[in-house]
């Protein structure tokens, strides 16, 4: 998804945490946006991988502070923590894909 496009998404629909699949990135890490959004993607790690999977998550200006920290869980799986109003409770937001059909049964069992 086109940079413009995703930050259109996340204001058009007040969007505070958008979850982006296929993101074709490569490795993990972060970036903050211009426009302040920050992104974090994981991906695969190896060198000659190739540039398929990846997942993101883009959060609003308005989360960050909240925002405890993020795992990478692999090319399908991201994990960020946030803190809420409540000292003791923890919202896990997790952003998960599984392989559609047309993967082999061997690639869907590995999920």
């Amino acid at each position: 998804m086109p940079r413009i496009t995703t930050r259109a998404t996340t204001k058009g629909y007040n969007l505070e945490v958008l979850g982006i699949r296929e993101a074709h990135w490569m490795k993990v890490g972060q970036q903050q946006q211009t426009s302040g959004e920050l992104l974090f993607y994981s991906s695969h790690e190896e060198e000659n991988a190739p540039h398929t999977q990846g997942g993101a998550l883009m959060l609003s200006k308005h989360v960050q502070n909240a925002l405890v920290g993020w795992e990478s869980h692999g090319p399908r799986i991201i994990k960020a923590p946030f803190k809420s109003k409540k000292e003791s409770i923890t919202m896990n937001v997790i952003g998960c894909y599984a392989p559609t059909n047309d993967y082999n049964e061997d690639a869907k069992d590995r999920l």
